[in-house]
């Protein structure tokens, strides 16, 4: 990812992405430093190489502790999770805007060279995103805003964030908008799992009850694309090392619906399930694509691994961890 090693922060690093992220950064030689407010026996992966620290990045006094002498830091700290938990937690979502803030302060007291906040497709418009056969949504379009109650609004005001920083202070910042990453290592159970993981841990269920039934929030017809974890390492690494400066999109372009997202669960597992709809159950918006015009324009590439590829192995990951789970090895953290 970067040609000399560096002293890099990856807040956040207990989490899906973050333990991906950390893992990779060792892997090319960089001294680590791994932040996140869960206990250690919780991260998702724990990182003996590199320097862990369990606390809350919500205090100032904690960030400016664990960016002293980085030279980048990477900030994916919040609290979230899927549509359920982002419907039911407004407030606690929002604050997370401590987070980027202090982080953003301690970056400009310290000297830190390059900062990345981790935003979400969540920040545009609820009324770009009333058809499933949505038009991809283009970075210019998160505005005028109307967000994602919540989370989205504070994902937007941390972009902002990170820009008067620059314009104001000279600290070098890049932003992505993730449209929802899956893969393994991740949240598969307990309510903040987002859809690709909860539906292959109630096909999994579905086969181990015997009664081969699955309860899909909706219709079914809400329309998403989804990004594998390898795809979004990818990305990273070539934001950091580009001079692009501006919020952008990071997804695949591949638009399904949830329904074909469990017909691909059911094909991988090898069932064939009865759908019960929850009608009344957090949807989210109605459709939401990534237009990856701009990420091609500008870093000559995009996210390119098929759903089925990533998919088949996050299925494989969490069927083991259910099975371990089943067998009294495993508690879900």
């Amino acid at each position: 990812m970067m040609t000399k090693a560096k002293r890099i922060l990856v807040a956040g690093g207990g989490g899906f992405i973050g333990g991906h992220l950390a893992k990779s950064l060792i892997d090319a030689g960089h001294d680590v430093v791994v932040a996140d407010i869960k206990p250690q026996s919780q991260w998702y992966q724990l990182h003996d190489t590199a320097e862990n620290y369990s606390l809350n990045l919500e205090d100032k006094i904690a960030c400016f502790k664990v960016a002293e002498g980085c030279d980048l830091v990477y900030n994916l700290a919040c609290n979230m999770g899927g549509m359920g938990f982002i419907a039911h937690n407004r407030a606690l979502c929002m604050e997370s805007v401590l987070i980027n803030t202090h982080l953003l302060m301690a970056a400009k007291e310290h000297g830190v060279g390059r900062f990345f906040y981790a935003s979400s497709a969540c920040v545009y418009p609820d009324y770009r995103q009333e058809d499933a056969d949505v038009v991809a949504l283009r970075e210019q379009d998160a505005y005028p805003a109307m967000p994602e109650d919540g989370y989205g609004w504070e994902k937007l005001f941390s972009e902002r964030m990170c820009k008067v920083y620059e314009e104001d202070f000279g600290l070098s910042t890049r932003v992505f908008r993730f449209h929802n990453v899956y893969g393994p290592n991740g949240t598969w159970d307990g309510g903040r799992e987002k859809a690709p993981a909860a539906v292959c841990r109630k096909v999994i269920e579905a086969i181990d009850r015997g009664d081969h039934e699955i309860e899909i929030w909706g219709d079914g017809e809400q329309s998403r694309s989804f990004m594998y974890i390898d795809d979004c390492l990818t990305g990273l690494g070539k934001l950091m090392a580009s001079d692009y400066n501006d919020p952008l999109n990071l997804g695949r372009s591949e638009l399904v619906t949830i329904n074909q997202l469990v017909s691909i669960v059911e094909e991988i597992a090898g069932v064939e399930l009865k759908r019960k709809y929850k009608l009344d159950a957090p949807q989210g918006v109605r459709g939401r694509n990534s237009d990856n015009t701009r990420i091609n324009d500008v870093l000559g590439w995009e996210p390119g691994i098929d759903l089925k590829t990533g998919m088949a192995k996050t299925y494989e990951w969490i069927n083991e961890q259910y099975q371990r789970r089943k067998a009294g090895e495993l508690v879900v953290q």
